[in-house]
């Protein structure tokens, strides 16, 4: 059973970078082309635009720390790999929040950047106010992180 648990980290690991990764990819890159377009009409609005656009890209490193932070524990960084079916399964419960989170809200943030990149472009003067609604979005990529960070943490201690 010894394979099976690591199988089963491996495939949380996954799921929490692949996921994450492909919300950030999708968010990043329609809050792009909406950025490009602002620029295109006014290259001067170029460093403000590019913050924006890169707020939906958060949650991809979120999965990605995830992802190290479970490899180090299960061994795969140094060490001997040891693991139960359960604590594999374990780890990749821990890492489904991270990742759904972050694909829904990578998504969600991409779209709300491209709202707030339109807000900007029509008004500069409202950056300020533009970057609250996509950082809204973010409180919740950081709760399934912690989430997933603290079942993480707690993983090696239980006694399964």
């Amino acid at each position: 059973m010894f394979e099976l648990g690591i199988a089963f980290a491996v495939l949380g690991m996954a799921c929490a970078s692949f996921l994450a990764g492909a919300g950030s990819a999708i968010g990043v890159g329609t809050a792009g082309q909406a950025a490009a377009g602002v620029v295109t009409e006014d290259p001067t609005k170029f460093g403000k635009v590019l913050v924006l656009q890169l707020l939906p890209g958060t949650q991809g490193i979120y999965g990605l720390l995830i992802a190290f932070i479970t490899m180090s524990q299960i061994g795969l960084l140094g060490g001997s790999p040891d693991m139960t079916l359960a604590k594999g399964i374990a780890y990749l419960a821990a890492c489904l929040p991270v990742g759904i989170v972050g694909l829904v809200s990578g998504i969600h943030q991409g779209k709300t950047s491209v709202a707030a990149i339109n807000l900007f472009a029509r008004r500069p003067d409202q950056f300020g106010k533009s970057l609250i609604f996509p950082a809204m979005v973010e409180t919740y990529a950081i709760l399934g992180f912690l989430v997933s960070l603290l079942a993480v943490s707690s993983i090696p201690g239980l006694n399964i």
